[in-house]
Order: C-alpha cells, then sequence, then structure tokens
C-alpha cells in the first residue's frame, strides 16, 4: 500500500489532508510537533484515519530541524515501509508590520516555513530516488505569490516555497518524481478564526466566491496532485482562493 507523509497535520488543514489521503487508501505517517497537545490531536486524527482501513502512524518532530527529520522519515520508512507521497504542510503565523517585526518573529516563520521544506524534501528526495516514484506537494499561500501586509515573513516563506518547488520540479523530474504547491487563500481554519470580524468582511470582499474556503477542498486538489492522475503535472502552482486574484 502506498504511504504518505504529512508534516503538520495534527489540526487544520494537515488534518484534513491526512484524512483525505487515507480515503484514497493511503497508509498515512502524521507528523506533529512534540509536545503533549500536539501528540492527543495526532492520536484523534490517526483514529479517523484508521477507520478507512489503513494504517495511521503518529511521528512527533520539529521539522525546522534537520535532525529532527531525518530521525522522522527513518522511522516513517521503517515502520510503514516507504514514502511515496509528501505533503509539506507545516506552517506558523507571527504577523505584524515591518516596522514592528522582531528579527526573532521573521525568523521563526521562516525556520518553519520555508526551512523545514528544505529539510523534509532533503530526506525524502533520496528515498524516492531509490522506489524511482514520487508526488511531493508542498503548501504555499496567495500570499506567496501577491504578498500581504503584515506578512512580510510568511509571505516570503511561501514565496520561497514556490521557487523550491519549482526547482525541485526541474531537478527531479527525470526520476518520475512530481513536485507541486497549491496556495490556499483564506481558508476556515484555527488561524483565520482568531482574526476580527471586520478584517474578515473586508478580506472576503476581494474574493469573488465571496466565502471562505474549507480545508476539506484544499485536501482535495492535494489528492489529485499525489494521484496518478496527475503523473504529468508537476512544477505548478495551484490557487486555491475562490478567485482572490481576479
Amino acid at each position: 500500500m502506498a504511504v504518505a507523509l504529512i508534516t503538520g497535520a495534527s489540526q487544520g488543514i494537515g488534518a484534513c489532508i491526512a484524512k483525505r489521503l487515507a480515503k484514497d487508501g493511503f497508509d498515512v505517517a502524521i507528523n506533529h510537533y512534540p509536545n503533549e497537545s500536539g501528540r492527543e490531536k495526532a492520536l484523534e486524527v490517526a483514529k479517523e484515519c484508521e477507520a478507512f482501513g489503513v494504517k495511521a502512524v503518529c511521528f512527533a518532530a520539529d521539522v525546522s530541524k534537520m535532525a529532527d527529520c531525518e530521525e522522522m522519515v527513518k522511522a516513517v520508512k521503517e515502520q510503514l515501509g516507504s514514502i511515496d507521497a509528501l505533503v509539506n504542510n507545516a506552517g506558523i503565523t507571527k504577523d505584524k508590520l515591518l516596522a514592528r517585526m522582531s528579527e526573532d518573529e521573521y525568523d521563526a516563520v521562516i525556520a518553519i516555513n520555508q526551512k523545514s521544506i528544505f529539510n523534509m524534501l532533503k530526506n525524502v528526495c533520496p528515498v524516492m530516488m531509490k522506489q524511482k516514484h514520487g508526488r511531493i506537494v508542498n503548501i504555499a499561500s496567495v500570499a506567496g505569490l501577491y504578498g500581504n501586509p503584515g506578512q512580510i515573513n510568511y509571505s516570503a516563506s511561501k514565496g520561497a516555497v514556490i521557487s523550491m518547488t519549482k526547482t525541485v520540479a526541474k531537478e527531479y523530474g527525470r526520476k518520475n518524481i512530481t513536485c507541486n504547491a497549491v496556495a490556499p487563500g483564506f481558508i476556515h481554519t484555527p488561524m483565520t478564526d482568531v482574526l476580527a470580524d471586520d478584517y474578515k468582511e473586508k478580506m472576503l470582499e476581494a474574493v469573488a466566491m465571496r466565502r471562505y474556503g474549507e480545508p476539506e477542498e484544499v485536501a482535495s486538489v492535494v489528492s489529485f496532485l499525489v494521484s496518478e492522475d496527475s503523473s504529468y503535472v508537476t512544477g505548478q502552482v495551484i490557487e486555491i482562493s475562490g478567485g482572490l486574484s481576479m
């Protein structure tokens, strides 16, 4: 059975992706941050995934650290046998206007949102090369395409994710490994729940469909990108934003 490893999969979009891929028949490796709260949430996601008759195993790792990623990829390979799909989803926000943002706030977002993807690619791509097959999906953002006030760190990290996606697609295409990105817009998650109502209304005015997207709508696109139906799709960035860019 094919195996999918999803980073940051204990909640939000990552959890939805894990459950959708389990429904598709993947055994799933659910990465979570190494603390008790992350573990508890990941175990709940694993139970929901197992309801589809697949294996679901939780792996604690701080993906901003290369050593953690090395250990996790080795453990996934040992326990589940392969890594056929990698979904780099882990991400955080620390929003502030440039004038007020600290160096630590900038660095933290870059470490989790961007460096983690390098760490995971560095460890998973060799596995996929030996298998002569692989599907990689990186979770970017519309902020990486258009920028967003108060998110210079987040926008920079997601813009880098898009560039990394295209580079990996070019480097590994001949090895039968595809690499694509999805760029969600305003998606209903715990991150958006904390936004002020007036800010939400203002943002939705720019969305053609006049509503937030749901995590399941992101997961369905990821499902396509890790399937055989996308075998000739690589280096692409698919915007999931309800028409935000129009």
